[in-house]
């Protein structure tokens, strides 16, 4: 495995009796308060026909949002869809639109969030919401071959791109004032969960696994959208403190011993496929860490943690609650 071979970072705000009075020792599980999806609106009428900007392609009329897909790799896209008011228009899924709401649509992306263009084909869409992501190379081309409208959104998820992205979904569907009433909403919510966060709990080493299996751990470094989540919540990204320049890169012991984060934060999923949260403690090098020593892992679902949503000031929320005593 490849690593990252820095020397330890170590402060006065991360060492072992500071972190204590203002860290939860133990594993703990992040999760979101109230209702799955809330939307800003109830079933909206979309006002179209609109043209508007899509990535990479120019602009893109869209004259008929009656039979909406959304696809993205983390679930983003359907859940603003979902949380404008027009839930009841979407007829498929990817996998990683997991909201009860969707529970039901038949899905078009596989595990590996490739697309099935003959199950979109079939769904029948009037437009289809997408980003720079998908795969497989040539899907957005073979989509509007097929004469479908497709409009494509940038691939970067951060808490600045949060608002932005919303108003741009709400812009391409037609409904622009629910748009700036829910980036709105979200603002707010964002703000009030970083203004929760205690000044004397800011400054603590934090670190993002992605695990698949115990051969497949990555730590989360500049770029990743984990290093914006942990700001946003008063603490410092360990990857990006130990001087990775990539967004996730493969680590062995060393490398995370070197990082030494206080807590480690990773996606529920990823904590069950190497066989929960006690197995993630005894991956090499973090039983040497500040967080190993401590146990303290954070878990939040997949679907929750890194979307960078509508959600996401619930899931600052929820993540702080969990962090800090």
């Amino acid at each position: 495995m490849g690593a990252c071979s820095t020397a330890p970072i170590t402060d006065s705000a991360n060492s072992s009796t500071a972190q204590d009075n203002i860290l939860r020792s133990g594993p703990q599980t992040a999760a979101l308060e109230g209702p799955d999806v809330e939307p800003i609106a109830d079933n909206p009428v979309p006002v179209l026909p609109v043209t508007v900007n899509s990535v990479g392609g120019g602009r893109v009329t869209v004259a008929d949002a009656s039979r909406i897909i959304a696809i993205d790799r983390s679930g983003t896209l359907a859940n603003i869809v979902f949380s404008l008011g027009l839930g009841e228009r979407v007829v498929a899924r990817d996998r990683s639109t997991v909201i009860p709401e969707a529970g039901q649509l038949p899905l078009i992306t596989d595990s590996g969030h490739s697309v099935n263009i003959e199950a979109v084909l079939a769904a029948d869409p009037s437009v289809v919401l997408i980003d720079e992501s998908v795969n497989p190379p040539g899907t957005i081309d073979q989509l509007r071959s097929a004469g479908i409208t497709v409009v494509v959104f940038a691939k970067d998820r951060t808490i600045a791109s949060t608002g932005p992205l919303i108003t741009a979904v709400a812009g391409a569907l037609g409904v622009p004032d629910q748009g700036r009433a829910l980036a709105a909403r979200t603002d707010a919510e964002i703000e009030a969960a970083r203004a929760s966060v205690p000044e004397r709990a800011r400054g603590s080493k934090m670190a993002f696994l992605y695990l698949r299996g115990e051969r497949f751990k990555l730590l989360a470094g500049p770029g990743s959208g984990a290093d914006d989540l942990i700001e946003a919540i008063g603490g410092v990204d360990a990857g990006t403190a130990a001087g990775l320049t990539s967004s996730f890169t493969t680590v062995d012991a060393e490398a995370m011993i070197n990082a030494d984060p206080a807590v480690i934060l990773v996606m529920t999923q990823g904590a069950e496929s190497v066989g929960g949260i006690d197995k993630v403690l005894q991956l090499p090098g973090l039983a040497q860490t500040d967080a190993g020593r401590n146990r303290r892992v954070v878990q939040m679902d997949q679907a929750e943690i890194l979307t960078f949503g509508p959600d996401t000031g619930r899931v600052l929320a929820a993540l702080a609650e969990a962090i800090y005593v």
